[in-house]
């Protein structure tokens, strides 16, 4: 089995609704994400996809999360925009579209700080 990944960043801001705390209130950070696909097989050029479709197609999911109040956006209104919660959005957006291709969205890391991230995987 073979894995890719590609990285790209985003910056927003949020609020934690029902959180005690600091995190209640609007606050930003500096996103880094990173998605994982798995390929069982090379094509006959020896790649499993293009770095430049995986890129272009996470740089789409990027631009609908950068410099916005991520509590405003549809896919956050009914469900906190956590970590956890981003990195399942960035997963459902971008495994619809890898449908076609020879890999598979295996998993989304979603680094809120240098030290902080949270992951979604469909498994």
């Amino acid at each position: 089995m073979f894995e890719l990944n590609v990285e790209d960043e985003f910056a927003s801001a949020h609020y934690l609704r029902g959180y005690k705390g600091k995190c209640e209130r609007v606050h930003g950070h500096n996103y880094r994400v990173m998605i994982t696909v798995k390929a069982k097989a090379l094509n006959k050029i020896g790649l499993a996809v293009d770095f430049t479709e995986l890129k272009e197609e996470l740089k789409k999911v990027m631009e609908v999360l950068d410099h916005n109040l991520l509590d405003e956006l549809p896919a956050f209104r009914k469900v906190n925009p956590s970590a956890e919660n981003i990195a399942k959005f960035i997963f459902d957006s971008i495994a619809k579209k890898l449908k076609a291709k020879r890999v598979k969205l295996s998993k989304v890391t979603v680094w809120e700080t240098a030290r902080s991230s949270a992951s979604y995987t469909n498994e």
